[in-house]
């Protein structure tokens, strides 16, 4: 993806151009590395055997890389460390769009949809700062309270790297969109906010006992209010 792709008007691809009401797509990076970050969960879709298989998992961005890991034995990161070519999705819901007819009721969402070959990471550096972008897009701050990596779970955890150079965005955005003839209709119409909220944490109370951490007690997603 050039640079001037970062505003989001040019396509990389005819597989990443959204066909289905593309007045919601965004090209630029910008919107799509702010979705990816948002996004707790991202699902990997590849094939196996002449079959396709979606695997949800944790993911974590550096740059314009996004990386995943996972078990070196799993049928995920053997067959991703093969330089399969992948599709991995990642959706934020923001509202239920209620309209006054079955037919017009919609979501609003913000989604990205990236694709490409895989590589295997094998530079032990960037493996470990992977695994730590990983902890620390879950929880912010996290990387610097826990135990790194082991050497035995170093070898036995892969990390997976896709470039972040074929991609789409698309959202949905705003209010109801009604046929006219429904507006008369004695029927309620509007949207219901949607949004993840983190409740109180729960201490384990196995071995040491420490305060919770302000990254705990006042959890929040990136790019959330």
């Amino acid at each position: 993806m050039t640079p001037t792709d970062r505003s989001g008007a040019t396509p990389p691809s005819p597989r990443a151009t959204v066909r289905r009401h593309p007045e919601r797509a965004h090209y630029g990076l910008d919107t799509v590395h702010a979705i990816l970050d948002e996004a707790i969960v991202s699902h990997v879709g590849f094939v196996v055997d002449g079959r396709p298989i979606v695997i949800p998992t944790l993911h974590a961005r550096i740059g314009d890389t996004l990386y995943i890991h996972g078990s070196a034995a799993g049928r995920m990161l053997t067959t991703l460390a093969a330089g399969a070519e992948v599709c991995v999705t990642a959706t934020l819901i923001d509202g239920l769009v209620l309209a006054r007819s079955a037919m017009h009721h919609s979501i609003n969402y913000r989604s990205v949809m990236l694709f490409g070959p895989t590589r295997v990471v094998t530079d032990r550096e960037e493996k470990l700062r992977a695994l730590e972008a990983t902890v620390e897009h879950a929880v912010r701050g996290r990387s610097r309270d826990v135990r790194p990596p082991a050497e035995h779970e170093l070898r036995a955890t892969s990390v997976i790297a896709l470039a972040i150079d074929e991609a789409s965005a698309k959202v949905r955005a705003g209010g109801v969109v009604e046929d006219p003839a429904d507006l008369a209709l004695p029927v309620w119409a509007g949207v219901i906010p949607l949004s993840l909220t983190p409740g109180e944490p729960v201490t384990d109370d196995q071995g040491q006992v420490v305060p919770v951490p302000e990254y705990a007690s006042s959890y929040r997603r990136s790019g959330t209010p």
